[in-house]
C-alpha cells in the first residue's frame, strides 16, 4: 500500500481547486485582524477551523459553501488577495503539485472598492511571488487562475472579458459556479459565445448538485472542454447485477469526445454527490476509462490535499502507482496550458517522477526503511 509521505513526493495537477476555499486558518484570523473583520466564528485556529469545516459534514451543497462568507470577507484588498496566492502557490508546491489551476470569482472582491481588474491584477502577482519562494525551497511548480462568474449573478458576460483581457498574464480559463439547481448554464451563454469566439478555454460546474441535464447543457449548449464535478454522469451508466454496462448517450458522448471530469472525491462525498468514497462514481469511471482527473475542490473547508485525495483512493480501491500517473497523465492532458507546455511537463517531469517512485518502491530494501543516512 503506497504511503502519503510517497504520494506527496511525486508530481501531481490539480485542475480543480478555489483560491477562497483553501486559506491557512491562521492567515484567516490575521486578515480579520488587519481589516477590521468581526464576524469569524472563532479566535483561535483550532475553533475556527472547527467552525469552517462543519458545514463539510451535513451532505448540502449550499449548506457547505456558507463557510466561504468567511474567507471572503478577508479577502478584499490587494495585500490580503495577495498573500492568499502566494500561499497557495506554497501549499499546493510543498504537497507536491507541479501544475494547478487555481479558481477564484472577481466579483466576489470588490466590497471595498476594488475593481475587477485589480482584484485579478493582485491574485497574479500572489501566484508569482509563491512560484517563486517555492522554487527557491526547492519545489517546481506553475500556477494559473480561472476567473470564475456566479451563476445565481448577472456578470458572466463582464467576467468573460475580463478573463480574456488577462489571458496573456496567467488567466487560462473561465467558470461558472454556485448552487447549481435552478441555475442552469445555458443562462450565460452570452459570455459562452464571447469566449468561444475569442478562442479560449472554458470549464463549468455541472453534475455535482444537479443531474444530466446540467451536464447536457454545459456540453452541447455552452461548448464546455472540461466538466466541473461531472458526478451525476454515472445516472447515465446501467450495469447490470451481472457486471454488463450499458452507457447512455450522454455518458458515451462524453467518453468517446475524452472530455474531462474535474472529480473531488472528498468533497463529494460533503456535498452529498456521492455516499461515501466507497461508492463514488471515480471508480467505475476510471474502469471505464472516461477521462477522470482528481482534485481537492477546497482544501481547507475539505480538510484536504491532492496527496490525501490520492492516499485515499488508494486505501479505499487499491489504487497504485500505474493508477496514479494514469489519473496525473489524465490531469495534465486536460489542462488549458499550451500544447508544447503539457507535454513538457509530461515526458520531462510528471513521467521522470512516477519512474522514480516506482524504483525506489520495488528497491528490493525500500527505501523507506533504510532510516537516515550516515555520511563520514
Amino acid at each position: 500500500m503506497l504511503t502519503l509521505a510517497e504520494i506527496r513526493a511525486v508530481p501531481k495537477v490539480l485542475l480543480h481547486d478555489h483560491l477562497d476555499g483553501g486559506l491557512r486558518p491562521q492567515t484567516v484570523l490575521e486578515l480579520a485582524g488587519e481589516t477590521g473583520y468581526r464576524d469569524l466564528p472563532g479566535d483561535n485556529v483550532e475553533e475556527l477551523t472547527r467552525r469552517l469545516t462543519e458545514g463539510a459534514h451535513r451532505g448540502h451543497l449550499e449548506v457547505y459553501l456558507d463557510a466561504f462568507r468567511h474567507t471572503v470577507a478577508v479577502m478584499q484588498t490587494p495585500d490580503a488577495l495577495r498573500r492568499v496566492a502566494a500561499e497557495c502557490a506554497e501549499d499546493l508546491a510543498a504537497d507536491g503539485v507541479v501544475y494547478a489551476e487555481v479558481r477564484f470569482a472577481p466579483e466576489l472582491h470588490t466590497e471595498r472598492g476594488l475593481s475587477l481588474d485589480q482584484v485579478v491584477e493582485a491574485v497574479l502577482e500572489g501566484f508569482a511571488r509563491g512560484s517563486a519562494n517555492a522554487v527557491r525551497q526547492g519545489r517546481g511548480i506553475t500556477v494559473y487562475a480561472l476567473l470564475t462568474a456566479m451563476r445565481t449573478a448577472a456578470r458572466s458576460l463582464e467576467i468573460a472579458e475580463l478573463a480574456v483581457r488577462h489571458r496573456d498574464e496567467g488567466v487560462v480559463g473561465f467558470d461558472i459556479a454556485g448552487a447549481e439547481a435552478g441555475w442552469p448554464p445555458s443562462r450565460h451563454l452570452d459570455a459562452f459565445q464571447y469566449l468561444k469566439r475569442e478562442n479560449f478555454h472554458i470549464t463549468i460546474h455541472a453534475g455535482e448538485a444537479f443531474g444530466l441535464p446540467s451536464i447536457w447543457e454545459a456540453v452541447q449548449w455552452c461548448g464546455t472542454e472540461r466538466l466541473g464535478h461531472g458526478v451525476r454522469i454515472v445516472d447515465d451508466i446501467e450495469i447490470s447485477p451481472e457486471g454488463a454496462v450499458r452507457l447512455g448517450r450522454l455518458a458515451a458522448y462524453i467518453r468517446d469526445r475524452r472530455i474531462p471530469l474535474e472529480m473531488c472525491p472528498t468533497s463529494n462525498v460533503q456535498t452529498g454527490a456521492a455516499a461515501s468514497i466507497a461508492v463514488h462514481p471515480i471508480r467505475v469511471l476510471r474502469q471505464l476509462s472516461f477521462r477522470v482527473t482528481v482534485n481537492t475542490d477546497n482544501r481547507l473547508m475539505s480538510q484536504v490535499t491532492l496527496s490525501s485525495e490520492f492516499h485515499r483512493l488508494a486505501e479505499e480501491f487499491g489504487y497504485g502507482w500505474p493508477d496514479i500517473e494514469w489519473l496525473t497523465v489524465n490531469a495534465m492532458k486536460s489542462a488549458f496550458a499550451g500544447f508544447d507546455e503539457r507535454l513538457r511537463l509530461i515526458n520531462t517531469v510528471i513521467k521522470p517522477g512516477f519512474a522514480t517512485a516506482r524504483a525506489l518502491s520495488d528497491a528490493v530494501v525500500p527505501v523507506s526503511m533504510l532510516g537516515p543516512r550516515h555520511t563520514g
